[in-house]
């Protein structure tokens, strides 16, 4: 997993409220187990029409947000199913940080556990970088994990809270692999003095 530590793009505005797993990754895409690939998908329903061809106006379509790394979206993100596939097509799209007033507790979760940022503001500070990210492709925007600030394109600095262990796990790249494979020396000297106290197993 690549370490989340500070990150200056663009963000893209979406100001709709309960932006659910089906939105992000509709359910037709969950049959790979793959985590590459899903990005081309990502807001399928909203990206495309029946032809497969781009909705001119929805915001990742629109050339100052074809590239953006950071999503500022309405309350309650990544509610309905869990389903770790919409951090994967997030990520793979090129989102790194997700900035909304509440987060399901399931895709929150999972945000940190793929290298995704999420980041819960009072619905006042949202707003303030809902209108910053709305200034196009000229206005980007830095979110500073080691300091916990987001800094608007024109110098306004929001702090934000996170957990310690997940912001630990973010900043080294840790997922819950790479957790376990932090303990590897612990678990080869348990199973070596196990092997010695029993070496019938």
């Amino acid at each position: 997993m690549d370490k989340f530590e500070k990150l200056t793009g663009i963000a893209a505005p979406m100001p709709l409220i309960n932006i659910d797993t089906d939105m992000i990754i509709p359910k037709v895409f969950l049959k790979t187990i793959k985590r590459s690939g899903l990005g081309v998908n990502l807001f399928d329903e909203m990206r495309y029409d029946s032809d497969g061809n781009e909705i001119a106006d929805f915001i990742l379509n629109k050339p100052a947000y074809r590239n953006a790394e950071i999503i500022v979206a309405g309350d309650n993100f990544g509610c309905g199913s869990s389903r770790e596939h919409a951090p994967w097509a997030l990520l793979d799209f090129g989102i790194r940080c997700v900035i909304a007033p509440s987060f399901a507790d399931i895709f929150y979760n999972n945000c940190f556990k793929n290298g995704i940022l999420p980041i819960a503001l009072p619905q006042e500070q949202v707003d303030i970088l809902m209108a910053d990210a709305e200034k196009g492709e000229n206005a980007r925007m830095t979110i500073d994990l080691d300091a916990q600030e987001i800094t608007t394109s024109d110098g306004q600095v929001i702090p934000f809270d996170v957990d310690a262990f997940k912001k630990h796990c973010l900043m080294n790249g840790l997922d819950d692999i790479g957790l376990t494979m932090e303990k590897v020396a612990a678990i080869d000297s348990f199973e070596k003095k196990a092997a010695e106290a029993r070496p019938w197993v």
